[in-house]
């Protein structure tokens, strides 16, 4: 028996694996930035970093992650091209809520079984969200598992390499007392909480993904597998056009966790509950499941994807530019000044709109 067979009789195709890096090539070569040297294929992606040395004190970000448990919804309803983006978004506006840019991104899908064409749809979604966010996959690693996982089950996880002037880095100490708290809108639930989404709705509540739900307007599967919105282009805009002092990616731990990292000590944050309805699904979440607010404050966006801490001069403009470019955004919140030794903190008051 030949190496090969020996290793396909154990459940692993060596050849599927080449036929599905045929198939990614034409996606992944829409990326490809013009620092981008050579194609897939080899041990490692080229990156041109002499650019880089026109700036004045370049300082490199680096980001992972994954999607989490949003990949069963794709995996149950059979369609695999679009949870790229939702790996994008969680990588790439990392980066950018410290104002890099983002250069380039390595992905990792693991798979019981490498189905080429399956393989090539889920690369698909990640080079089309790349293309969004301005950055080239350079590179990636499809692995089969057998054994591990089951035929039809796969994971993707990636990480994002970006740039930003080191005078320019945004982040808490930009931070000051009369700044404001400017919301962007989610495209939905992103791709955090899918364990909470996934018990109540499924689970406790007994809906199939093909339920049309009034609610919502389409089917339940349609709206837990809308893909996360990219903010990178979005928020590199609104640098460069206003002030900005610091940015909060609104991901696991909802909007007052993730917002406090960008909160200093003497600070205090309060965001107004009432400055926006909440979107349907998440009242359907609560509902059914009968979940605490503060449970479900502590895992899903709300309808909040990403903040930005600026000046209130800055605001006018940068709600005008985030409209243009067609993205919603409100203030809903204010920084004041607290005790010189108190952490920074964020809390939330009053009411939904229409709750």
């Amino acid at each position: 028996m030949s190496e090969q067979t020996a290793y396909a009789a154990a459940g692993v195709d060596i050849e599927a694996g080449d036929r599905a890096v045929e198939l990614m090539k034409e996606w992944v070569g829409k990326t490809h930035r013009p620092e981008v040297l050579g194609g897939i294929g080899g041990f490692a992606g080229f990156f041109d970093a002499a650019p880089l040395a026109r700036m004045r004190h370049p300082v490199l970000a680096t980001s992972t992650d994954g999607i989490g448990t949003k990949v069963a919804i794709a995996q149950a309803m059979g369609l695999h091209d679009t949870i790229g983006f939702d790996l994008v978004a969680m990588v790439v506006d990392d980066l950018v809520v410290c104002g890099a840019e983002p250069l380039f991104m390595t992905d990792y899908i693991a798979c019981g079984k490498v189905v080429p064409e399956r393989v090539a749809a889920i690369v698909k979604g990640i080079a089309e969200a790349c293309a969004v966010a301005g950055c080239a996959l350079l590179g990636g690693e499809t692995a089969e598992h057998p054994g591990l996982l089951e035929p039809d089950e796969y994971d993707v996880a990636g990480a994002a390499t970006g740039v930003v002037e080191r005078d320019l880095i945004l982040g808490a100490d930009r931070v000051r007392p009369g700044d404001v708290v400017l919301a962007l809108e989610s495209s939905g639930l992103h791709s955090n909480g899918y364990s909470l989404v996934r018990h109540v709705l499924l689970e406790q509540a007994g809906w199939s993904l093909d339920r049309q739900v009034p609610e919502l307007g389409r089917t339940l599967g349609e709206e837990l597998l809308e893909p996360t919105r990219v903010y990178a282009q979005d928020c590199l805009a609104l640098v460069g056009a206003v002030e900005v002092h610091a940015m909060s990616h609104v991901t696991g731990g909802g909007l007052a966790q993730n917002l406090a990292r960008v909160v200093p000590a003497g600070c205090a944050v309060t965001v107004e509950r009432g400055t926006w309805a909440l979107p349907p699904v998440f009242g359907l979440v609560q509902q059914l499941g009968a979940v605490r607010t503060a449970d479900l404050e502590a895992t899903l966006n709300l309808g909040v994807g990403m903040l930005a801490v600026l000046p209130e001069g800055s605001v006018a403009p940068a709600v005008a530019l985030l409209a243009d470019r067609g993205l919603r955004s409100w203030v809903c919140g204010t920084v004041a000044a607290s005790g010189p030794t108190s952490p920074g903190a964020v809390s939330l008051v009053g009411q939904h709109e229409g709750a």
